[in-house]
């Protein structure tokens, strides 16, 4: 469902907007995408105030790298500041991209203006509160696990890997939550949960920095099992694992792989008594991502690519060899290419290096030609033959002479 004019939320009802993986500093391909990633927290801070949220909720991955460039401090900031102003609380935990100490620098200040960072184990049972007549929602935050760090600090052995990690954090988490619910009987209280990691079942894409080799690193989705929210990051594609368990994902695509993903960010909804209500909000990318195949001349000349003349493009030419300069003619239709890739039809692909593929008995003329084959997956042309030809002819002119 998309919203497209959504009405405040019902008196008592406590909203949120789940949004995640912004990974402020990224770059697409070499393409530096700091203004497209503004347009993003545009929208977030947009969606914000039009949906009249209560808080933001940012599971991980705020920066793409733990030394962020002073430009994309200075847009978290900006974002940060105007959310305040328009009276919106914010939640932030720390993802495997983060310095989480970074991160979770001044967090006692920040917490004075309503921007709340979780980024340490120590704070996982120190929810923020968001009180309503009859309902209590308490904010929890899990920072990203990095079970050779944090095993000890949780009691589990670092064997326990990903999962173990999260079970001790969740447990403490819902233990504390019963504690808090006991002591306040004239209240519902709900528990919403922020978490960095990877859930079992999920769909990755190519531009998620695997947390560990093979499925290690996946979280049995059960470990949530109980509480009324929880805000996954990491995945880069919107996705519920559960109805109550529930990736974002990034607002913008950060691979060719998330060219069909629709980008969206997650409004959340609890009223006293009902149980999560999500609604999304679709995010369009400011340019759209295209996936092209074919040979050339077609992709230069026919209509059914036209649409992604505009696009970020990335291109498979099927030619039986590769064509000369393709790139340097393809941008002539596709201004917007950033890959290339080759996959030629109807001719098998050598895994053998070319040291394997030579025979001994081949004169240097017809191994040089070979070898520009394998180079650059095109034979030589007449002209490139010929002079090829008469170059290995003097030089072995040139050694026998001397």
């Amino acid at each position: 469902m998309i919203i497209v004019s959504d009405p405040a939320p019902t008196v008592n009802t406590m909203r949120f907007l789940h949004t995640s993986d912004w990974h402020l500093g990224r770059s697409f391909h070499g393409t530096d995408l700091l203004q497209q990633q503004r347009a993003a927290m545009d929208r977030v801070v947009e969606a914000a105030v039009e949906h009249k949220v209560d808080a933001v909720l940012i599971p991980g991955d705020v920066y793409d790298r733990a030394l962020p460039g002073t430009d994309v401090v200075a847009l978290l900031n900006d974002t940060l500041e105007r959310l305040v102003k328009a009276h919106v609380k914010v939640v932030i935990t720390s993802g495997n991209h983060d310095s989480a100490v970074r991160l979770g620098f001044g967090g006692s200040l920040m917490a004075a203006a309503g921007v709340h960072l979780r980024t340490d184990v120590a704070a996982l049972t120190d929810p923020v509160v968001f009180s309503e007549p009859g309902q209590d929602v308490l904010v929890y935050g899990i920072p990203y696990l990095d079970p050779g760090l944090t095993a000890q600090a949780l009691g589990v052995d670092r064997s326990a890997g990903h999962p173990g990690a999260t079970a001790a954090a969740t447990a403490r988490i819902r233990e504390h939550a019963q504690e808090y619910a006991r002591a306040h009987l004239d209240k519902q209280v709900r528990t919403v949960v922020l978490a960095h990691l990877f859930a079992a079942g999920g769909a990755e894409t190519d531009s998620e920095r695997p947390l560990v080799v093979g499925q290690l690193g996946q979280v049995p989705v059960s470990v949530f099992q109980g509480f009324d929210y929880t805000a996954l990051g990491h995945l880069h594609g919107a996705q519920a694992p559960t109805e109550t368990v529930r990736y974002s994902g990034s607002p913008l695509p950060y691979s060719f792989s998330e060219a069909e993903q629709d980008k969206a960010g997650l409004v959340v909804d609890l009223e006293p008594g009902q149980p999560a209500k999500v609604t999304s909000i679709a995010w369009p990318p400011p340019r759209a991502l295209a996936r092209l195949s074919g040979r050339i001349e077609d992709l230069l000349a026919n209509d059914e690519f036209a649409h992604a003349e505009d696009a970020w493009c990335q291109i498979t030419l099927t030619d039986p060899e590769r064509p000369a300069t393709p790139m340097e003619r393809l941008k002539q239709r596709f201004p917007y290419a950033l890959e290339l890739l080759f996959q030629p039809e109807g001719r098998e692909h050598d895994t053998r290096t070319y040291r394997q593929r030579v025979r001994r008995d081949e004169d240097p003329a017809t191994v040089t030609l070979g070898f520009v084959d394998h180079v650059r997956e095109r034979r030589a042309s007449d002209s490139e033959e010929a002079l090829i030809r008469t170059v290995v002819a003097q030089a072995s002119t040139t050694e026998v002479s001397a």
